[in-house]
C-alpha cells in the first residue's frame, strides 16, 4: 500500500464525518476548535489522509451529536466492510445527492418550512419541473395549486 494513499476506511469515516458536520452547518474551523486540533487537521482526517484515534474519534462524535458507530455505518444495520466503499453501479441516487453540497442545503431549507400545504406545494413543483426533464412519469405543472394565503 502506497504511504500517501488515504486507506478506505479512514476515507469513508472521513466522508461520514465531512457529512455529518456539513449537515449540522458547522464549519471545519469550529470542529477543529471543539476537539483541539487545526482546521487543517480536519481537513486531512476528512480526507483520509491522517487517522483518527478512538479518544479523538469519541470526541469528534460528542461536537457532532452522534455516536462514534454512525462513522462506520454504511446502511442502518450493516457493519463497514470494504465491499460497499466503492460506488456501485446500483447506488442509491438519494444518498448520493444528500451528500452533495446542493442536497444539504435544499434539505435544511425545506425542514424549516413548518406549513405543510406549503411544502406539498414545493413537492408539487419539482415533480412537475423533473417531469418537463424526464418524461410523463409525473403530474403535469398546470396540477400544480398553491395553498390559499392567509
Amino acid at each position: 500500500m502506497n504511504v500517501k494513499t488515504p486507506n478506505a476506511i479512514d476515507s469513508y469515516v472521513g466522508a461520514r464525518i465531512r457529512t455529518r458536520r456539513q449537515l449540522l452547518g458547522m464549519s471545519q474551523e469550529r470542529l477543529a476548535e471543539q476537539i483541539g486540533v487545526t482546521f487543517q487537521q480536519v481537513q486531512k482526517y476528512e480526507k483520509g489522509i491522517n487517522r483518527i484515534g478512538a479518544s479523538r474519534l469519541q470526541r469528534i462524535a460528542e461536537v457532532l451529536h452522534t455516536s462514534p458507530s454512525f462513522f462506520f455505518e454504511q446502511n442502518e444495520s450493516q457493519p463497514l466492510s470494504l465491499q460497499g466503499l466503492a460506488l456501485p453501479d446500483n447506488a442509491d441516487p438519494v444518498a448520493e445527492f444528500l451528500r452533495t453540497k446542493e442536497g444539504l442545503v435544499l434539505n435544511r431549507a425545506f425542514l424549516k418550512i413548518a406549513d405543510p400545504d406549503i411544502r406539498e406545494t414545493i413537492l408539487a413543483l419539482v415533480k412537475a419541473m423533473a417531469q418537463a426533464e424526464s418524461g410523463p412519469d409525473l403530474p403535469s405543472i398546470a396540477n400544480i395549486t398553491r395553498p390559499p394565503l392567509e
